[in-house]
């Protein structure tokens, strides 16, 4: 690659992973443009600043812009590589099925502007095929180019699969340290994604097909989920047979080949909670172990607030906090999260009682609104509150001591506080449990 002219590179949705990469990539030297469809996140980009919380992203945003090789704007412009990162939701019908319909939008804007020789590159976790139906959708939109796959020869375009593997926090760090699978249309689309890729991907990036591409995100989220759901189960056996499940799980993990997860009050977040039900959609009837382990999760978090509704009720009149709102430590990210679903729905039933302590929040979620729960900081809720619920092990929640914990009643669902007196009151909670 080296004599090289760098390629232009287009970003479609600035979010979670968008807007990381759309820098990584500037910051290899590129021109970036990134793309979305609020005006204010793009003004704020304009500016250097940044509208999501990750570790050190403000720094390289702001140089990457004041260098002028990463700008945004709310219409997609011609680029030599396009790289889609935009939402997978569910569809509204229940049914958890996937929705990408943001991708095939994505897509046909791309398509406007394509031109011989260009890549494009679907990021976005998806479910099987996904990267072939839009490909169709672009051959649909521009019968001009021949698309890989449709067409004899050499196609006029190149199409690939190749999704984040990254964990809030570190994502910068990871988007150029771990490995990278890149799954092509054909062969000749992957090592043309691999070319892209080795230009800021410190990891080993491998080729293979898009399909395989696709599942193999899907898997590493699920087998995440089914280990999470023997943890959470096992913390409720625990909790009904009224032992500690952290002091289990630590004996247990003395063993050689034996790694049990910490459980939580469920499982969120964009990808863990929500992709394996698309292997589930893909194949219905070969995956009850998968369904299994979404049902467990979710059971979970029914669980946690059972239990926290029985320790409320033991300490009438007392007032509740519940330490955090994301769905993992030290991030902003609510998507998702258990921790949400449980305070809100301590929040909805006994009102002012209840006090929120989210260090990565500015106001509380619409859901709060009209019940009387109230944000405040973690020295307020020690001052004001006999009743603590731990829903998100932030390191701010850890470093409290246990004299500020004297004499409060505690539901610990991370397992932060060990050394907590009263983290189980069997007698008020063997019910919920």
């Amino acid at each position: 690659m080296r004599g090289e002219a760098l390629p232009t590179v287009s970003v479609i949705g600035l979010g979670y992973i968008g807007l990381p990469t759309a820098a990584i990539v500037a910051r290899a030297g590129m021109r970036v443009q990134g793309v979305d469809v609020s005006q204010e996140v793009v003004d704020t980009i304009n500016r250097g600043a940044i509208h999501i919380e990750e570790v050190d992203l403000d720094g390289l945003v702001q140089g990457v812009v004041q260098r002028g090789l990463l700008s945004a704007a709310t219409g997609v412009e011609p680029a030599d590589v396009f790289v889609i990162a935009v939402p997978t939701p569910f569809a509204k019908d229940g049914k958890h099925t996937p929705d990408i319909s943001y991708v095939l939008a994505a897509a046909r804007a791309v398509a406007k502007v394509l031109k011989p020789g260009d890549t494009v590159i679907l990021e976005s976790t998806s479910p099987v095929g996904t990267t072939e139906a839009m490909r169709d959708l672009i051959a649909i939109e521009r019968p001009d180019l021949r698309m890989p796959g449709l067409c004899d020869g050499i196609p006029d375009v190149s199409l690939a699969y190749c999704p984040e593997r990254v964990l809030p926090g570190r994502i910068l760090q990871e988007l150029t340290d771990n490995d990278r699978s890149i799954g092509g249309v054909t062969p000749r689309c992957a090592r043309k994604a691999l070319s892209f890729y080795k230009r800021f991907v410190r990891g080993t990036c491998v080729t293979t097909d898009a399909r395989s591409a696709e599942m193999t995100k899907l898997v590493e989220n699920a087998y995440r989920d089914v280990n999470i759901a023997f943890a959470n189960e096992l913390s409720m056996v625990a909790d009904a047979m009224e032992l500690d499940v952290w002091e289990v799980i630590r004996l247990a993990n003395r063993h050689p080949r034996v790694n049990i997860l910490s459980p939580g009050p469920g499982v969120g977040g964009h990808c863990i909670a929500v992709d394996p039900w698309f292997i589930v959609h893909g194949a219905p009837e070969q995956t009850p172990l998968i369904r299994t382990a979404r049902g467990v999760n979710d059971a979970k978090i029914h669980h946690a607030i059972a239990r926290a509704t029985a320790l409320v009720e033991a300490h009438p009149g007392a007032g509740v906090a519940c330490l955090g709102l994301a769905f993992k430590a030290n991030i902003d990210d609510f998507r998702e999260s258990p921790a949400r679903l449980v305070a809100a729905t301590l929040a909805r039933r006994y009102g002012s009682r209840i006090s929120v302590v989210e260090p990565y929040a500015a106001e509380l979620p619409r859901e709060f609104e009209g019940t009387g729960a109230a944000l405040v900081d973690i020295d307020t809720a020690l001052e004001s509150c006999d009743v603590l619920i731990v829903l998100v092990d932030h390191d701010v929640f850890r470093s409290v001591p246990l004299a500020e914990r004297a004499g409060k009643a505690v539901y610990d669902t991370r397992g932060i506080w060990p050394d907590q007196p009263a983290a189980r009151e069997p007698e008020a909670l063997r019910k919920a449990g």
